[in-house]
């Protein structure tokens, strides 16, 4: 099974997918500035409904962006920790076509290798005040 995840806007995405690309099941919901605290629940919820647990999860493509740099920062880290913590591959794509891309792509891959954000732009941190 594979999990997908679109956290690039306020309305985050996630699904399931068989091998072949074949949609199991879907949710959106308005996350906001509650995705950190939802999205586990949520693809825990999702599994549920297709009566499957965590470690049927195979691989796990993720929406890299560009984005909001909050939602492409914590839909990535969900990614690589399940990648990491599940030893399957993440794929990260960008464009309209991310979902079919990634799809695609996990089939040639083996295990954990962690993926990167693309913010569209260099990221811009402020300096502490002293």
């Amino acid at each position: 099974m594979i999990l997908s995840l679109r956290s690039d806007n306020p309305e985050a995405e996630i699904g399931l997918f068989d091998k072949t690309g074949k949609q199991l099941a879907c949710e959106s919901w308005t996350a906001h500035r509650q995705l950190a605290e939802t999205i586990h629940k949520k693809i825990e919820g999702l599994l549920n409904s297709q009566e499957t647990e965590w470690s049927s999860i195979e691989a796990v493509v993720v929406f890299a962006g560009p984005g909001s740099f909050t939602g492409l920062r914590i839909g990535v880290s969900v990614a690589n920790a399940l990648g990491g913590g599940l030893n399957v591959p993440v794929v990260a794509t960008s464009g309209e076509d991310w979902l079919r891309l990634g799809v695609k792509k996990f089939k040639d891959l083996l295990g954990f290798i962690a993926v990167e954000p693309n913010y569209g732009a260099p990221v811009f941190t402020t300096k502490p005040k002293k």
